[in-house]
């Protein structure tokens, strides 16, 4: 699980500060107050596994494409250095070495587990771009961190003294330096922790009538939703499960069951169409018990727009890390509210981390309640309101007691209902006065 990011000179954020993340976690704010950039910063490190660039911005074939350094880099100050750090707590210890004083006064080196640990880098621009520093971070007295600087690797121990010990190797190009044989336990476990996080957008693609199945077993829904169908079609073949209320479920049994339960769909099946190979297939809805079957595309554009939040809810491994960005955007308040319901199942049930963006003040409020009802505790969400200040973002943690209070309420959070019932009633009074003239 990640367990908090933080940017410098990062788009709008010159210092976002260390963001805690919790196994839910809910961005809100204003449109362009830097939501979206903190994501971004996950899906950049992610799209950098395997690139022979440092860190690879992206083109459009990438999950995020971000340009160049130049328009990344906080005010298009290229001279500043832009630097990312994440905190991890991986699902298996990573085992490294470390010395150990013996007592006959000789030192060996003995295996350890580290259970959590911070990477940060920092990056300056150049051609190709160049690692000024890096860091991983223990927070232990008994591991010493491993810090790359000055074009040197050696290890720092907890009063800050440096111990390199063998690790001294200068003037490595690019990112090669992370094939350092000490290094590769730590390489290998962030590759493995953002290889589990999976990103949808909020714009997804348009429903069809006809679905097209290769066989295929994609990682995910797609970054557009538009490997929904062959997710689900591959978890049929695979007779992939979850579990609910300590009971078992095929994923499409627990699909159905939302889709009743949140009134959109009576039934969902999944079918081969009759004109095809055995390749084609028809997602058929039945919108009440006595409507005829249609396809997805006969029915509202929300469904298809919220279909594949809810398949990447079941279908993402367990354990893993979603990224979900304005998940309900098409759908109505009563579904918003039961957003928050299906996030927190799939956090307490499939052991998953969402992180999501959203303006909906109805999956806020559900979620509120359902802290105060004991459904998920407090301390496995994070709420964060973002704003941005003459194009400086900044982030503020909201106060939740155990009865789901926010005590740091922003001013304006969802707009200014009150104002606007004011306005209504004064108008009111107005034309109820011009009346009895």
């Amino acid at each position: 699980m990640l367990t908090h990011i933080r940017v410098k000179n990062f788009k709008s954020w010159a210092d976002s500060g260390e963001v805690q993340l919790a196994p839910l976690t809910g961005f809100f704010g204003t449109n362009s107050s830097g939501k979206s950039s903190l994501l971004q910063m996950l899906l950049l490190l992610k799209q950098s596994i395997g690139s022979d660039d440092v860190l690879f911005f992206g083109d459009e074939s990438s999950l995020v494409n971000l340009g160049s350094f130049g328009d990344v880099i906080h005010g298009h100050d290229t001279s500043a250095s832009l630097t990312l750090e994440y905190g991890c707590q991986p699902q298996a210890p990573v085992v490294t070495e470390v010395d150990r004083h013996m007592p006959d006064g000789t030192t060996q080196q003995q295996p350890v587990s580290i259970r959590r640990f911070t990477f940060n880098i920092s990056v300056r621009r150049s051609t190709p771009l160049s690692v000024e520093s890096f860091r991983y971070g223990f927070n232990s007295h008994e591991v010493p961190d491993i810090q790359w600087k000055d074009d040197r690797l050696s290890r720092i121990d907890w009063r800050g003294e440096e111990k390199i010990r063998g690790l001294e190797i200068r003037h490595w190009p690019g990112s090669s330096v992370f094939n350092h044989g000490v290094l590769r336990p730590f390489t290998s476990a962030f590759e493995h922790q953002f290889s589990h996080v999976y990103y949808l957008g909020p714009t997804r693609v348009i429903p069809q009538r006809c679905y097209h199945w290769e066989g295929t077993h994609p990682q995910d829904t797609g970054l557009w939703g538009d490997k929904t169908i062959d997710a689900l079609l591959s978890a049929r073949v695979k007779r992939l499960e979850t579990r609910y209320n300590e009971k078992t479920f095929q994923i499409e049994e627990r699909i159905s069951a939302w889709l009743r339960e949140m009134a959109l769909a009576y039934a969902f099946s999944l079918e081969s169409s009759d004109n095809s190979d055995g390749r084609d297939y028809e997602v058929r809805i039945k919108k009440d018990s006595v409507s005829p079957a249609v396809t997805l595309a006969d029915m509202g554009y929300g469904l298809s727009q919220f279909l594949p939040v809810l398949v990447l809810c079941y279908y993402a491994p367990e354990g893993s890390t979603l990224i979900l960005e304005q998940p309900g955007i098409h759908l109505h308040p009563k579904v918003q509210s039961q957003l928050a319901d299906l996030l927190i199942e799939v956090v307490t049930e499939r052991n998953l981390q969402v992180l999501v963006e959203s303006h909906s003040e109805h999956l806020l409020n559900r979620l509120q309640r359902r802290i105060a009802e004991e459904e998920i505790a407090v301390d496995k969400t994070a709420l964060y309101f973002c704003r941005n200040n003459s194009g400086v973002s900044a982030c503020e943690r909201l106060e939740v007691d155990e009865f789901g209070n926010i005590a740091n309420w922003p001013e304006n959070f969802f707009g200014n209902e009150m104002e606007d019932l004011l306005a209504m009633a004064q108008a009111q009074m107005e034309r109820q006065k011009r009346t009895e003239e």
